[in-house]
């Protein structure tokens, strides 16, 4: 197992970013409040994940926690004396829109508490790697509150209405094996074995051609956001956009050659 190397250089208070090759690592980094999503936080992860996704040394941003939380949810104590007219005009959530709309691929890796926004950040990633002891919920309905970074709309999207609202309206909680029964998460491992999992997958991503990566997460997107027709438009002409890429022809003639191709990201 390889421990990220190369720190990024940061004055972040509430994330650490590090990089192993074309692999970035942004740990949340609130240990004291099981990672809580506080403003500070969300602002942070979002300056550092955009500054990566400029990044053509980048080829996969990881997002993780601790191995008792990834993040237990929003910061409560922050939100709780405000008003609806003091919640719209802070645009308390209105970051995350950056966070989502960043076209590196990003990989959750959860371990341990995943709840509230912790499990919405979660489902703005890419690609959710679970431990077994990952535990994942929306608690809002029992604060008097619902999802607000977006969990109603990508769980309905990831596992349909009726178990998604079971999951809303109930604010139950779930297993990591349950989570991967209903399509939540792309995989579950072993937790000690986490961590490791967690560097093959990001790597085998990051070692792609970064601008067919970049395609490919477009064109998974407008499936959920487009129908049918339109999303067929935008995968083709991403798809032939390539061609004009160096990396289009080294792919191509590396197959030809049976040979591994030597990516130069452009």
């Amino acid at each position: 197992m390889t421990e990220p190397t190369t720190a990024q250089p940061t004055d972040y208070e509430t994330i650490r970013v590090e990089r192993s090759g074309r692999v970035a690592w942004i740990t949340l980094d609130r240990p004291d409040a099981l990672n809580a999503l506080n403003t500070q936080l969300m602002q942070e992860l979002v300056a550092a994940a955009t500054e990566l996704d400029r990044d053509d040394s980048v080829g996969a941003i990881v997002v993780t926690g601790s191995e008792k939380a990834f993040a237990a949810g929003a910061d409560i104590k922050e939100m709780s004396s405000r008003s609806t007219a003091q919640m719209r005009e802070a645009n308390h959530f209105g970051p995350w829109l950056d966070f989502a709309r960043v076209e590196t691929p990003v990989i959750a890796v959860v371990s341990g508490y995943a709840l509230g926004g912790g499990f919405e950040l979660a489902l703005m990633c890419d690609v959710i790697l679970a431990a077994d002891s990952a535990t994942f919920g929306f608690p809002e309905i029992g604060l008097g509150v619902i999802p607000g970074i977006g969990g109603t709309q990508r769980i309905v999207r990831a596992i349909g209405y009726p178990k998604a609202a079971e999951l809303v309206l109930t604010g139950r909680r779930i297993d990591a094996a349950e989570a991967d029964a209903l399509g939540i998460v792309s995989r579950v491992v072993p937790a000690a074995e986490l961590r490791a999992e967690a560097e093959r997958l990001a790597e085998s991503i990051a070692t792609k051609s970064l601008p067919a990566l970049k395609a490919a997460k477009a064109a998974l997107d407008a499936a959920l956001e487009t129908g049918l027709e339109e999303g067929l438009a935008l995968e083709a002409e991403r798809f032939t956009a390539l061609f004009d890429t160096a990396d289009q022809k080294e792919g191509m003639a590396a197959f030809s050659e049976k040979r591994k191709p030597a990516f130069r990201h452009r």
